[in-house]
Order: C-alpha cells, then structure tokens, then sequence
C-alpha cells in the first residue's frame, strides 16, 4: 500500500552513480579533443568555483555553453538516447537501485534531487519506476537551440532543499530520507530524519521509518 507521507530523496552523482554522470555525459557527445578544450576556455570559471570565489552554477553553465552550446534540442535527445543506452547503466550502483526499489516497494514516493540535468534523469529515472526529479535545468533559445545558461538554478545545496519544499508545498512528508555524497547534499541531509552521506556509515533500515530521527 503507497504511504505517500514517506518521502525518499535521492541525489544522484556519487551516489546512485559512481561518477559524476555530467562529465561522461559531455564527452560521450561530443569527444575528448572538443571535451578538453571546452575545460580550457571554460578554466577560469571551473578555477574560481573549486576555490570558492565562482557561484558553482555559473562556472556549470561556463562549462557548458563551451562543450555543448549550441546543440539542438532534437540533437541533445538523440545525445540522451546514446548516453542511456551505451554508457550511463554502466555507472549505476546496484546497491543504491536496489535500496530505490525497496522504498518503492514500500510505496515511499521516491524523487530525484540532482545538480546534473534533468535532459537524461528524467528518463532515466523513469526506466526505473521514480516518477519526480528535481534537477538542474538547461535554457533552449528561439531557435531550440541550448544557450549556454539555465532555465533554474544549479540545484546544488540549499537548491535542493528549495526545490523540495516548492515541490511538497503544503504537504510536507510525515518521514523524510535523504541520500548523498558530498557537500551538495547537506541541506538536504540535515533537513532530513533519516540521511545516509556515503562513506559515514552504513545504509538506514527501512523497517523503522516510525522511529525517532537519526542519521548515518
């Protein structure tokens, strides 16, 4: 039976996936010559937001617009559908799709929340039974064509909190499990009342979701 008060949020890079999908997915499109030298022109960026002196988005977005930019929409689709296929099933945990399903088996309503871009999440958190993600989103100009900027905000840190709230509105989950790898993902983790980060500690039973609130 659903219990829709019971809500499993997922990042995706570094914990569903064993690397981070958006580089992979960047240079399977368009190849390792034109993937590094869009790094290079993007560097400046890419230097300041490892440094902290660069809003993360917009050295992203820097990045981006200097691989794909450009691209069609019927272009990235036909990129997706390449990506899914050849090399992003190679990337998933086993273990995490596993723990997605057994919160769907459960009847938790299970969502997405990822800085990569909902272009290949959205599909394929569909192949994979998880109905909503919360992602970063690219802009299409008048032509269809990506511009280099996005259409919301990096969904990064405290974007990810904003983005689930916006998302439940006035409907808060009764029991809120969060899972993440890194930096990104502790808003959402604190937020949470049960959040697993990998590398601290071991997944959560799911057959205490009553309980009081802990982390791992």
């Amino acid at each position: 039976m659903r219990d829709a008060s019971i809500v499993a949020a997922f990042d995706f890079d570094g914990t569903i996936s064993t690397t981070d999908s958006l580089r992979v997915f960047v240079r399977s499109t368009i190849g390792t010559p034109r993937f590094v030298a869009g790094a290079l022109l993007a560097s400046a960026s890419l230097i300041g937001a490892a440094l902290g002196l660069v809003d993360r988005g917009t050295a992203k977005a820097a990045f981006l617009r200097a691989t794909i930019g450009g691209r069609s929409r019927a272009q990235l689709d036909a990129d997706v559908s390449r990506f899914l296929q050849d090399r992003l099933p190679g990337l998933i945990r086993p273990e995490m799709l596993a723990r997605v399903r057994q919160h769907r088996a459960l009847g938790h309503r299970v969502v997405l929340v990822s800085a990569s871009p909902g272009l290949y999440l959205r599909p394929w958190a569909a192949s994979v039974g998880i109905e909503t993600v919360l992602s970063t989103e690219l802009a299409f100009d008048a032509n269809d064509r990506f511009d280099g900027v996005f259409a919301k905000p990096n969904c990064w840190g405290p974007e990810k909190v904003r983005r689930l709230e916006a998302w439940w509105k006035d409907m808060p989950p009764r029991v809120l499990f969060a899972y993440g790898d890194s930096r990104g993902d502790k808003e959402m983790a604190e937020r949470a009342d049960y959040a697993w980060i990998r590398g601290q500690g071991k997944l959560m039973p799911l057959t205490d979701a009553d309980a009081p609130r802990r982390t791992a």
